[in-house]
């Protein structure tokens, strides 16, 4: 049976959102990668004064990472739950989950390019 609607149970389900967020920096030392370059980023598109529709493109591209970041590590733990010996197919799968994030940051890596050479070199 589904329990009903609960405000309480809502902001709850926040703070396990948090939490994975910490467990993500602890645990991950790309994470920090990303956060690196989330501030830079951020501060950049501050210093340049960068307008409105290139902070879309920009936050958009911190969203995209930042979201496949989280989910192959959690594909990650599971994997190892899963199956705690090695096998070549969790291998692949792992492998498969990181490259989603290398995408991802490939993407935001261009469009970052994008919007800041032409403020680098106008």
């Amino acid at each position: 049976m589904t329990k009903p609607f609960s405000i309480a149970d809502r902001l709850k389900s926040f703070t396990f959102a948090f939490a994975g967020i910490a467990a993500m920096l602890r645990t991950q030392h790309n994470a920090w990668i990303h956060l690196a370059a989330t501030l830079t980023v951020v501060g950049a598109g501050f210093w340049f004064a960068i307008p409105r529709d290139e902070w879309l493109w920009l936050i958009a591209a911190i969203v995209m990472v930042w979201t496949a970041e989280a989910l192959n590590t959690a594909f990650e733990l599971l994997c190892d739950v899963a199956s705690p010996e090695f096998h070549p197919l969790v291998k692949q799968a792992k492998d498969v989950a990181a490259a989603a994030v290398l995408i991802a940051a490939l993407g935001a890596a261009a469009i970052g390019a994008l919007i800041f050479v032409p403020h680098l070199f106008p």
